[in-house]
């Protein structure tokens, strides 16, 4: 299986690009994993609501230029279905299962997603009501991908 990652903007801090190395090369044994990390925009420091809409269409144009016709797109939003991790588990065998060997997933940056990526999502994914910052976001995607690996191989690292 292959599993690409859309996010928006480079992880600053060590920390967080130490546990994205760490989790890529434990999924390197279950699916080839690729990360495409595009351009976050610059907002002001007090942005209104038209410079967020223009900042959230510019990175959602970037993130549309990424996904492939093959892919199976499972963007992040607040507003999504919040499953455990058993059921991501469930999902990401049934897609495979069904055909789709390809799966997307985006984090948008800091303000969120266009419309327009929402749109061309096939499943919008809630990890809470709770809002995390989006470098934080891929390292927890990361993991629950992970996990989902490990059960549905039933390996013991889920327990």
């Amino acid at each position: 299986m292959n599993v690409t990652v859309i996010c928006i903007g480079k992880l600053k801090e060590s920390y967080w690009a130490l546990a994205v190395q760490e989790y890529s090369k434990r999924l390197g044994k279950y699916c080839i994993l690729t990360i495409n990390e595009l351009k976050e925009e610059k907002a002001p420091s007090n942005p209104s609501e038209a410079d967020e809409a223009t900042i959230k269409a510019e990175e959602g144009r970037n993130i549309i230029k990424q996904i492939k016709s093959d892919m199976y797109v499972i963007a992040c939003d607040l507003n999504g279905t919040q499953l455990s991790s058993e059921k991501m588990a469930e999902k990401i065998n049934q897609l495979g299962i069904s055909g789709k060997s390809h799966i997307a997933f985006i984090i948008g940056g800091s303000i969120g997603l266009s419309d327009e990526v929402l749109s061309k999502s096939d499943f919008l994914l809630s990890f809470s009501n709770m809002t995390f910052p989006h470098q934080l976001m891929r390292v927890i995607l990361l993991e629950q991908i992970y996990r989902s690996f490990k059960i549905n191989k039933n390996e013991t690292y889920h327990k």
